[in-house]
């Protein structure tokens, strides 16, 4: 795969970017690891839930797909 001088300096950014949140958030990785090594299948769901400072709650959830899991696993290599 060739990259330019653009693309290159985005991946740069996004590993620099990805420092510095696992350095604020250590916890969220291992999370992370121990759902794709043991949770990414078809069939899972996946709740998320945000809440504002305000107390303002957002949620959703997907039900897997295997398209779901082929995409989740590229997003894994590259952070390889």
């Amino acid at each position: 795969m060739n990259f330019n001088f653009n693309q290159l300096a985005i991946l740069q950014k996004f590993k620099s970017a990805r420092e510095r949140f696992t350095n604020n958030h250590p916890k969220f990785p291992p999370f992370i690891k121990a759902v794709a090594d043991n949770a990414l299948m078809e069939g899972t769901i996946v709740e998320i839930t945000v809440t504002t400072p305000e107390g303002k709650c957002y949620s959703s959830n997907i039900k897997l797909k295997e398209d779901d899991i082929e995409m989740m696993k590229m997003l894994q290599q590259l952070d390889q």
